[in-house]
């Protein structure tokens, strides 16, 4: 139920109007609370089922930085940062990361914004008591020498996770004055005179509404969660695709920009998307499990798809450098499935809080005949492609997780790093599918936030952050980058709204 109090019509009247209860809309309706606007901040989703994708996220934060000593004031105490190696992330390897995983397609003013403002837009958020810490259980490797080793370029998180993120966005809101409005659809955007005016909404019970405002912050996701749009952007099988985040994003203020004049930007063809499992009976929109669900260990073993075949890299790259595009990958194999394998070797390498989660789908085999039936894969196939892989290890290059370590399979597709040969029992297949995040096409806008009509100017009154700006990412995105998107777009559309 749409949670609001009774008032007059005329009432109903703001500086700022923020849609979208994530991330990038908290940090739009922060900044512009602190300038003295009237902020309204609605939001789609119930109460209880608030957040936006942001909510089910880890909470990642990838920002440029010198090390630990520069990112010291922005963390919770931890005793292990006496015993932490994290090399430093310059924003020259921040830029080289963005271009690689795009294909060199990320709009580059964009991109020199994102990166040189990732780490202040954190401490601005400090401020407002957010907190931060580093993420040790998903970006560290011990190294034997009682030390722990930070890998790929991504350290720093929300402490609580997506859960802790929105808990404390929210608060920060509350105490700055925002008024918030769950249970709230925003469907269109109102003109008077040619001029933005304000937004239309719909509560869940039907009822119908406006609301007036100088400024518009559309932060309402992409269209992840609408299966005909997938399948219209993305292509045929998309539909198939497991929503990991929110219900809510279907779309609607994307369509709503559009028909008030608004440009688009950047590849509406291609998502965010990761490997997740495949038979838990929960898999979509899981808010007690979010990001529990994702299935990221496959570097440290092999992925081979329904025929017992393997089909990509496991090694191409660091993980967080590569899972945003495997999923799409994944989907593309017969019946949209595929198995993470792993021996007794790797298996205790893999993280708890994903392998180990309470019903965690798994295949055990004390062989790879056994495991194969399990997994109603041909047994003959399986065993060829382990015995192959096998065969192919470099083992003469000692294995190295925290870097690129070259360690190799000369196997049909090669592993590029970190091979290890599966041959201790017991055996162990995760099942996967394409579990998709967020879409990548947006809206045009400039570097804060206006948006753009077709012609390249700025429709007056009308800002973007969050996923609905196009432009960052193409067919893939490195890790935690989204959440500072966000922040660092919403922070600057709200400067202005």
């Amino acid at each position: 139920m749409m949670r609001r109090d009774s008032r007059a019509a005329e009432d109903d009247v703001y500086d700022v109007v923020v849609v979208g209860g994530g991330n990038a809309g908290f940090s739009a309706a922060h900044a512009a609370a602190e300038r003295g606007r009237r902020v309204l901040l609605l939001e789609r989703g119930p109460a209880e089922e608030a957040g936006g994708n942001s909510y089910y996220t880890a909470g990642a934060f990838r920002v440029a930085h010198d090390g630990l000593g520069d990112l010291a004031d922005l963390l919770d105490p931890d005793a292990r940062h006496a015993a932490t190696v994290l090399p430093s992330y310059p924003a020259a390897d921040f830029a080289v990361d963005m271009a690689r995983v795009t294909d060199d397609r990320n709009d580059k003013a964009l991109t020199e914004v994102l990166i040189g403002e990732s780490a202040g837009t954190l401490r601005w958020l400090h401020g407002k008591g957010l907190r931060f810490r580093l993420m040790y259980e998903r970006q560290a490797y011990p190294d034997g020498e009682d030390r722990h080793v930070f890998w790929g370029g991504l350290a720093v998180g929300s402490t609580g996770g997506g859960k802790g993120l929105i808990e404390q966005h929210t608060r920060a809101a509350r105490q700055a004055g925002v008024e918030l409005r769950y249970g709230v659809r925003a469907r269109e955007l109102t003109l008077d005179e040619g001029r933005l005016s304000g937004v239309r909404w719909q509560d869940v019970e039907g009822r119908d509404g406006a609301v007036r405002a100088e400024s518009v912050v559309l932060a309402a996701g992409g269209f992840e969660a609408d299966a005909d749009m997938r399948r219209d952007h993305l292509g045929e099988g998309w539909q198939r695709a497991k929503v990991r985040g929110t219900p809510y994003n279907t779309g609607d203020m994307l369509a709503a920009a559009i028909a008030v004049g608004a440009g688009t930007h950047g590849d509406w063809s291609t998502c965010h998307s990761v490997a997740w499992d495949a038979w838990h009976e929960d898999n979509q929109s899981n808010r007690e499990l979010t990001n529990q669900l994702t299935r990221g260990g496959y570097p440290l073993g092999i992925v081979v798809n329904a025929d017992g075949r393997r089909f990509l890299d496991e090694g191409a790259d660091f993980r967080n450098l590569t899972y945003a595009k495997y999923g799409a990958r994944i989907l593309a194999q017969p019946g949209g499935v595929a198995f993470q394998l792993f021996d007794a070797t790797t298996r205790t390498r893999l993280r708890a809080e994903e392998y180990d989660m309470p019903g965690a789908s798994v295949v055990i085999g004390n062989t790879l005949d056994d495991l194969a039936e399990g997994m109603g894969v041909d047994a003959a196939a399986l065993r060829g492609t382990v015995a192959e892989f096998n065969a192919s290890i470099d083992r003469t290059t000692p294995l190295d997780l925290s870097v690129l370590d070259g360690r190799a399979a000369a196997a049909t597709p090669p592993k590029s790093n970190w091979a290890v040969p599966l041959e201790r029992p017991p055996y162990y297949a995760f099942p996967v599918t394409c579990g998709i995040t967020f879409t990548f096409g947006g809206l045009h806008a400039d570097t804060h936030g206006r948006v753009l009509d077709g012609a390249g100017e700025p429709i007056a009154g009308l800002f973007v952050c969050g996923e609905m700006l196009g432009g960052l990412f193409s067919g893939n995105y490195p890790g935690g980058t989204g959440l500072t998107s966000g922040a660092v777009f919403g922070r600057r559309a709200g400067s202005l709204a």
